[in-house]
């Protein structure tokens, strides 16, 4: 039986003016995870990242604390299909003023709970995004995007059945596939995609021609290892 560990990246750099960059914080959560594997003393047949700066830091940072003998075999391989949706598109389409950040930042002080306000935003701009409705004005569309996802899992039954392999990605890539092992509906992906904690790692196990959710979500890592303020959503 292979096992497949998806890593949701650590926390990036939202505000800033490059978002595909981990934080401070991002990299500590990093080496929690890179800790927790050396002591385990887990190895890894085959690594693979999204493509986005912040999976490619998140991958060196946390496998950088395992020793050489746990990766000496692996095969680093970069797979665009596990990229994250384009945030920023999708939140721009249902929120002009997220092109200034000024004028963004002014709309959020407008509310009393500020966070709370960008969840709520973020939460009708995916609707908006996975309804169909407006599919012409997206790069990519919600199908497409799940269709990609799912491409990308699919192909680990060819490429490496039976084997340990860690996969660096974002959470709307692992709240996708979870919508296709759990038959979730659209509106619980984006539930579950708002739970899951920068550095948390889901667990699938692989026989062939078979994916089976092992855990979820799991951050015992940074409780365990981290400081207070080690577990955070964005």
């Amino acid at each position: 039986m292979g096992q497949i560990y998806l890593v949701r990246h650590g926390q990036a750099s939202f505000g800033s003016a490059n978002y595909d960059q981990l934080s401070t914080l991002g990299y500590e959560q990093a080496r929690l995870l890179g800790q927790w594997y050396a002591n385990r003393q887990q190895s890894f047949s085959h690594v693979i990242t999204g493509g986005m700066a912040r999976h490619r830091q998140t991958a060196d940072t946390c496998l950088g604390e395992l020793p050489k003998q746990q990766l000496v075999d692996a095969e680093w391989i970069t797979d665009e299909d596990f990229a994250e949706f384009d945030h920023h598109e999708v939140l721009l389409r249902h929120v002009p003023e997220f092109a200034d950040a000024v004028a963004f930042k002014a709309l959020l002080a407008n509310h009393v709970d500020p966070p709370r306000a960008l969840e709520h935003l973020f939460r009708a701009a995916m609707q908006r995004w996975m309804s169909g409705w407006h599919d012409d004005e997206y790069s990519e569309t919600w199908p497409d995007f799940r269709r990609r996802c799912i491409r990308a899992l699919e192909r680990l039954d060819t490429d490496t059945r039976g084997q340990e392999v860690i996969v660096f990605t974002s959470g709307g890539v692992i709240a996708t596939l979870m919508q296709h092992l759990l038959g979730l509906q659209d509106f619980q992906v984006m539930e579950l995609n708002w739970t899951l904690a920068n550095c948390a790692v889901t667990k699938i196990l692989q026989r062939p021609g078979q994916f089976t959710l092992g855990y979820l979500n799991n951050y015992a890592h940074l409780e365990w290892l981290g400081q207070p303020g080690a577990v955070t959503y964005r």
